[in-house]
């Protein structure tokens, strides 16, 4: 009989991060491919980490902030966006990026997907705001903006709002972003498979379902 058991998985990465949801879905287009030659699935866990920690509240232009952080010219910051933008219609996510766009701090944002994992609905609350960042030029860090999403798919608005209001979830999320921090994490998409194997950045479906089938061989063996 094929080993149905869950293969854990671990994301830590930001909203606000474009190779998070590439990596994302890389990964869930690996877990069909894999998933059709054996019979497995996932179990899935997400976990903050912020680019922009100590960014100020009302954000910085994207493509000024690309430029002074890693020195992108605007030539190089057009080339990235577009190369965004065709890997994630093949992925069938949209990117619509804008010169206006800005960058904002994901503290908020991190609660709010706290807040909707005790719900059971991390996962969903996660790539609502991937889009509300990436195809809806949305400001993660507007309480009303989270309040939205969380309506959006269905959750409680005036609970989102009164969660981010008294920040009752802040210091689960800083306690999570620091004991990612001292294993190490530096950058985001960080995915670690069965809390053994480390895959660092947007890897392509080719490595990850290299490594689910690593997994599932050596759980055959």
């Amino acid at each position: 009989m094929p080993d149905t058991q869950a293969i854990r998985i671990d994301f830590i990465s930001d909203v606000v991060c474009p190779w998070c949801i590439i990596g994302y879905k890389q990964l869930e287009r690996a877990v069909a491919l894999t998933g059709s030659k054996a019979d497995i699935h996932v179990d899935l866990h997400w976990h903050p980490f912020e680019l922009n920690p100590t960014m100020a509240p009302e954000g910085e232009n994207l493509r000024e902030h690309l430029a002074a952080k890693y020195g992108t010219t605007p030539a190089g910051s057009k080339k990235a966006r577009e190369r965004l933008t065709r890997l994630g219609a093949q992925l069938g996510f949209t990117f619509d990026y804008a010169d206006d766009m800005r960058m904002v701090n994901t503290f908020r944002a991190h609660q709010l997907i706290h807040w909707a994992g005790t719900e059971g609905r991390a996962h969903d609350m996660k790539m609502a705001l991937f889009a509300a960042f990436f195809t809806h030029r949305q400001d993660l860090n507007d309480p009303k903006v989270l309040a939205d999403c969380a309506a959006q798919i269905r959750l409680d608005r005036r609970e989102a709002s009164d969660v981010l209001k008294d920040g009752r979830f802040a210091q689960s999320v800083r306690g999570a972003e620091t004991m990612w921090l001292r294993q190490g994490i530096q950058g985001v998409p960080a995915i670690v498979f069965e809390q053994r194997y480390l895959l660092t950045g947007a890897q392509g479906v080719e490595t990850y379902s290299a490594a689910l089938e690593r997994i599932i061989e050596q759980r055959a063996a």
